[in-house]
């Protein structure tokens, strides 16, 4: 795991009060979604199925801003839609970092090199590309050629200037663990990207390729053997080792989708960002209204195949803090990472 070693503090800091405080459910890190609106239609994603008058719709920085502050959450992603298209998301970035937020911003690169002079270098701020594949398999799957090109030299131009950056890579049962490793091999050694975050990709209801989404069997093999040889420890993966356990199918969680809520036009969703039962106004209703032992694997069908990190990533955090091996495991690691 190669989370920076000062976050790692932040974090267990912030959980540890949580168990102080005897809360059971809290965010680990809010999704914000400020517009829905996107540049590309990449065949996994139904987010620019919503109406016209939707997808002109811009939240406010003050929203924004103000719905990170009352969930609490150390972290923040931020992602859309291509929230690069928002013409105050530079002004929003910058609040959450004044906060000191940790703040991952989601893109597909297209408008990374023309809207990076408004940001900043910071530990808190981080650019999150997304990169599922090389050049054909990339471009395949956001239905547009070129994107890859552009991605990688956007990549190397913001680490040239000193940002952070990370990528976000998601698997499909068209891939297999061959195009796993090149892909994450050339992350790592050649772009040399700070960390990088991984997923199978989950049947989101409104995607308009419903075919192509991995089993949880499938899931598990991919994994297992994309993970063999090493390649697990050497990599810069932005996970906890017991949700990289999980991928390979050698441990089992249940989901805590509570703890990455989402935030978006709409409002508060539940139960997460790839289903949606209804939408409140406030963090708080989300967390004491809503039936969380209603869902995950065995419970509800549409979660049948899940095992996207929004649900179990922070399964697999709690359990590390719940445990005196796991958690040196992970310090072991994040060690490991930071002197690489």
């Amino acid at each position: 795991m190669a989370m920076p070693l000062r976050q790692s503090i932040k974090v267990a800091t912030y959980l540890a009060e949580q168990k102080i405080r005897r809360r059971d459910k809290f965010p680990l890190i809010v999704e914000l979604e400020p517009l829905f609106a996107c540049n590309l239609k990449c065949e996994g994603c139904g987010k620019i199925q919503h109406p016209a008058g939707v997808l002109k719709q811009r939240m406010p920085v003050a929203q924004a801003v103000g719905a990170v502050l009352e969930s609490g959450a150390p972290m923040v992603s931020i992602a859309g839609g291509e929230p690069l298209m928002h013409p105050q998301i530079d002004e929003i970035v910058r609040q959450l970092v004044a906060r000191r937020k940790y703040v991952f911003l989601c893109t597909n690169a297209l408008l990374m090199r023309k809207k990076m002079d408004r940001f900043k270098p910071s530990p808190y701020f981080a650019f999150a590309v997304h990169i599922d594949g090389l050049r054909e398999r990339h471009d395949e799957s956001v239905a547009k050629e070129g994107v890859f090109d552009e991605a990688v030299e956007a990549i190397k131009e913001a680490k040239r200037r000193g940002f952070r950056v990370t990528t976000n890579s998601t698997f499909f049962n068209t891939d297999t663990p061959q195009t796993v490793v090149e892909v994450l091999n050339y992350l790592n050694d050649d772009l040399k990207v700070d960390e990088m975050m991984i997923s199978p990709a989950y049947a989101y209801e409104k995607a308009p390729d419903q075919e192509h989404f991995l089993g949880v069997e499938q899931t598990r093999e991919l994994f297992r053997k994309a993970f063999a040889g090493g390649n697990r420890r050497r990599w810069r993966l932005n996970h906890s080792p017991l949700f990289l356990d999980f991928l390979e199918g050698k441990v089992d969680f249940p989901c805590t989708a509570w703890a990455i809520p989402n935030y978006s036009l709409f409002g508060w969703q539940r139960p997460c960002y790839l289903m949606s039962d209804g939408y409140v106004p406030t963090y708080r209703e989300l967390i004491e209204e809503t039936d969380w032992d209603k869902y995950g694997r065995g419970k509800d069908p549409r979660c049948a195949n899940c095992m996207a990190h929004c649900g179990y990533e922070p399964t697999a955090v709690l359990a590390t803090m719940g445990s005196l091996k796991e958690s040196l495991r992970a310090m072991r690691e994040t060690v490991s990472g930071n002197r690489e």
